[in-house]
Formats: structure tokens, sequence, C-alpha cells
């Protein structure tokens, strides 16, 4: 009995200690993220910098199978993007179509399309704000402002192209891609 009440009693101190360390993450995902993705678990986070100026912190979250480094695309993930400063989210969705067509994503009315769909979905973000987009292979891609849902792109061409901004290999931000995807593939059956 007294040594059933002693590891009870040292697990919830081990609790309390943990919640309360200094500079200690939970491994929560956000509520948009475990909505879509119940078995969600963090794989990487880094930081977007322009020139020293923080834009926006990012978190890749992962399902059960993981990803593949080669291969992201083809299994479903969230990525969340905090932001250190106000946007407004026509120039979110600008930037993001540049970066799609300077990596050779869709021909000119397609990106046409996907501008006109994130133009639609962006709203304005200020210093705090989240926006999660969530991918889903085959069928394209979910988003929330601050867990909120504010709409979806069915194509998967779009969401291969999105996420390719931050997961693909031409990456602008190479050192943030390898921040997001240091755990990606450490799940049982993947392979980096």
């Amino acid at each position: 009995m007294r040594t059933a009440l002693a590891a009870a009693l040292a697990a919830a101190l081990a609790a309390v200690l943990a919640t309360a360390a200094p500079g200690v993450r939970a491994n929560t995902a956000p509520a948009a993220v475990s909505a879509q993705l119940p078995e969600a678990r963090l794989a990487g986070e880094g930081e977007l910098r322009w020139f020293g100026l923080k834009v926006y912190s990012a978190q890749l979250w992962v399902g059960r199978p993981g990803l593949r480094i080669d291969r992201p695309a083809a299994a479903p993930f969230a990525l969340e993007l905090r932001y250190a400063t106000s946007l407004k989210g026509t120039l979110i969705a600008e930037r993001s179509l540049q970066e799609m067509e300077r990596m050779g994503f869709g021909d000119a009315p397609r990106r046409v399309r996907w501008l006109e769909a994130m133009k639609r979905l962006f709203p304005d973000v200020a210093k705090g704000d989240r926006l999660t987009g969530v991918h889903e292979p085959g069928r394209g891609a979910r988003f929330f402002h601050n867990d909120r849902a504010i709409g979806a792109v069915d194509d998967p061409d779009f969401s291969n192209a999105f996420f390719a901004i931050w997961l693909d290999e031409r990456t602008v931000a190479p050192s943030l891609r390898e921040s997001l995807m240091r755990q990606a593939a450490d799940a049982p059956g993947t392979t980096r």
C-alpha cells in the first residue's frame, strides 16, 4: 500500500514539475490539428526570419505513419504558422503563389485559380494569430485561422504545391525545412 501511494505521489510531483518547468513545451496538437489528425505528433518546428525579423514560427504535425522525407505529400499532415507580425491576407496569398510558381507548379490558368482561392481564404493576420493548413493526400487542403475552419481547396495539385513552399527540397528556407522535418519519419514502418 505504501509503495503504491509513494509511486502515485512521485508521478503526481513529476507531472507538476514537468508542467512548471521553464522552456518545456507540451507536445499537444492545437484543436484544429487534433480534429483532422487524431494521432498527431509534433515532427518539428522552426522560425522564418526575413532580414533578421521574425515573420512566423512554424510547426509540422504528422499522423501515425509519419512522413517520407522524399515524398511528404503522400501522407496527411498539418502545418501551423504562428505570426510574429501583422500581414494582409492578400500578401500571404500572393507570396505563396510566387513560391509555387518559382518551383514550377501549375500552368498559368491553374495558378490564377489558386491565387483567387487563397485570396478568398486567407484572412489578414495580427501578431499571435495562427494559420493552419492540413494536407489531405489525393483531396486537397483545409485551412484554419486560430482553430476556426476558414475553408478548403479541393485540388490535390494545389495542396502539393502549397505545402512544397516549406517541405520541398527547393524551398527558399532550407534550414526551416530541416527543422520541420527533423522527426517527420520517426515512426515505425517509415523511412527517411
